[in-house]
């Protein structure tokens, strides 16, 4: 059906904007990093390394502390000098895997005797890479050399020198805070169980339960799908901003700020994260669980995490979405716009007579359509419209009653507690629907 088409077209154009969304904000945090030197593939070979065989990594700038990674049990990667914390385990593993092997642009000397020459005696950066069984291979950067944008590069035990990019050494060289895991909740978007968040005073839960959402908390109300897992991704996505101050001005600015948010994020295996957002002056401060500290974050994560409650409820009327009805049962107060219509695989069938199928389509779009918008606690009547729709083989029975008073039109499920405020535009496009069928 083409009205059925239609539904899923915006659904899965919906579904796709907020993943884009939440890409684009990602790819903005995280941007893509260009291997190292593709042109230099065929260059000579400094050393080889087994990324799944690399257990520790050892930064030691010139002048500065080391920075020292180490892989976990688990397969996860570990800041454990200057600092413990989280590593980025992306991060690393590419920087791993653009020097397995490792190329450089030439061989400049094959047997150096004189270091100092290079800036090698006293390297600018040293990188220690250990592999499983505690064997290490030491690189060592010197002085740049004097045409081209290539530094000097041997291997510690080596004699060759050799001229590699730059933008190696950029690579290998990565701060504490270009290597740190920069996410505000670990837990991937997909793993959530639980999201409890709390806005203004008012806490609403959502459980999932393979890819549903449910709303548990203020009330188990029908849940958009949809608007649940864009705060999961945003959740799953966010990360601080490497560009702020220092953690005193921030942790100043979070305790006079005004709260925006806070949220508590279950995993499968029952690990809780928590994240609270407060605001000072116009930017959005974060505390996480994940990380020590305060840390400044993009204004998207606060929106996000906005929410009311009506902006997690399924305000669609009618569940059976793109699939066909099964049958259509009508009952008004105006009998032109009675009927039960009965569809099988010849179309569309009334009392024996089969009906005008352009006509019966144009009610089931309507009625596919039909969405509140926003809800309401009272104001229903007594019903002018009774409709019932089967769907999915008779499995899904629905049941609507719309009902008008005064110039306001309510709906209410059965078995739902939720009072739906409609547009009476669209009731009276399903009275006119119904009516020109006869």
């Amino acid at each position: 059906m083409k009205s059925g088409k239609q539904f899923l077209g915006l659904i899965v154009a919906v579904v796709v904007l907020g993943a884009l969304s939440g890409v684009l904000y990602w790819s903005n945090r995280h941007p893509a990093k260009k291997p190292i030197a593709p042109s230099l593939q065929g260059g000579p070979v400094v050393m080889k390394v087994n990324p799944a065989k690399v257990t520790a990594i050892a930064i030691t700038p010139k002048d500065a502390p080391p920075i020292e990674l180490s892989k976990q049990t688990n397969g996860t990667w570990q800041i454990t000098a200057p600092e413990k914390m989280r590593a980025d385990g992306s991060t690393v593993v590419e920087m791993l895997e653009n020097i397995a092997p490792l190329h450089a642009h030439s061989v400049v000397e094959n047997n150096a005797t004189d270091l100092k020459t290079f800036g090698l005696q006293d390297p600018t950066l040293q990188v220690t890479i250990t592999s499983q069984g505690g064997t290490t291979q030491k690189l060592l950067f010197g002085d740049n050399t004097p045409i081209g944008s290539n530094v000097y590069l041997m291997l510690a035990g080596a004699p060759r020198v050799f001229a590699a990019s730059e933008e190696l050494k950029s690579e290998l060289g990565q701060s504490v805070t270009e290597l740190r895991d920069k996410r505000l909740i670990s837990i991937p978007a997909d793993q959530m169980t639980r999201i409890e968040l709390t806005r203004a005073g008012q806490t609403m839960v959502l459980a999932r339960a393979d890819s549903t959402w449910t709303l548990k908390k203020p009330a188990p109300y029908r849940t958009d799908t949809i608007a649940a897992d864009s705060l999961a991704s945003a959740l799953g996505n966010a990360v601080m901003d490497a560009s702020q101050p220092g953690q005193k001005q921030s942790a100043a600015a979070f305790a006079h700020g005004t709260p925006v948010a806070s949220v508590k994020v279950t995993g499968p295996n029952g690990e809780q994260q928590t994240l609270e957002i407060r605001k000072d002056h116009g930017t959005d401060y974060a505390k996480s669980s994940c990380v020590s500290g305060v840390y400044q974050v993009d204004s998207y994560l606060a929106d996000a995490m906005a929410k009311t409650v009506n902006d997690l409820r399924n305000k669609q009327i009618f569940a059976f979405g793109d699939s066909d009805p099964d049958s259509i049962d009508i009952q008004a107060t105006n009998p032109k716009e009675s009927g039960a219509e009965l569809r099988n695989a010849q179309g569309w069938w009334r009392d024996g007579k089969k009906m005008d199928s352009a006509k019966v389509e144009s009610l089931v779009s309507a009625l596919r359509e039909l969405s509140a918008v926003t809800f309401a606690s009272n104001g229903f009547t007594k019903p002018m419209l009774t409709i019932t729709v089967k769907s999915n083989g008779g499995n899904r029975v629905e049941k609507v009653e719309i009902a008008k008073n005064y110039s306001q039109y309510y709906a209410r499920r059965g078995n739902d507690p939720s009072l739906y405020l409609l547009d009476g535009g669209a009731v009276e496009g399903i009275e006119s629907a119904a009516a020109a069928i006869q």
